[in-house]
């Protein structure tokens, strides 16, 4: 299956599939060193978002958490692409610096289309997700 999206940050992915119907902030809530999720509570808590199509609604917290992401990108642990329903400053900068392919307003519900594990591809560069 295949749905279009907006292209944030260009580049194209293939990985498995991390899905959370819950926001996500870089600073403090994922180790820059690890790629895991760090916040309590969180539904990807304990888990590490490297090389994963990071599937979420949209970020939260500082600005900080943009260079975070660099970080995350110099230290190997970086997701290989980003899916927001409605990408947010912090989170579309943090891709656009770092690299990492990014699309949002997906035309589907991609929260309930994907599933953890799936393998997904994200083409940033025509604008597309598929599985």
């Amino acid at each position: 299956m295949e749905i279009s999206a907006r292209i944030i940050s260009k580049g194209k992915a293939v990985g498995k599939a991390m899905v959370s119907a819950e926001p996500i902030s870089f600073l403090g809530s994922v180790d820059p060193k690890t790629g895991i999720v760090l916040e309590k509570g969180h539904p990807l808590e304990g888990k590490s978002v490297a090389d994963k199509i990071l599937v979420f609604p949209h970020g939260k917290g500082s600005t900080v958490g943009s260079y975070v992401m660099l970080g995350m990108k110099k230290n190997g642990v970086a997701p290989a692409a980003i899916v927001n329903l409605e990408a947010e400053t912090i989170i579309a900068v943090g891709a656009i610096i770092s690299e990492i392919p990014m699309v949002d307003k997906p035309e589907g519900d991609v929260l309930e289309l994907l599933k953890n594990g799936m393998e997904v591809t994200v083409d940033a560069e025509k604008g597309k997700i598929s599985w």
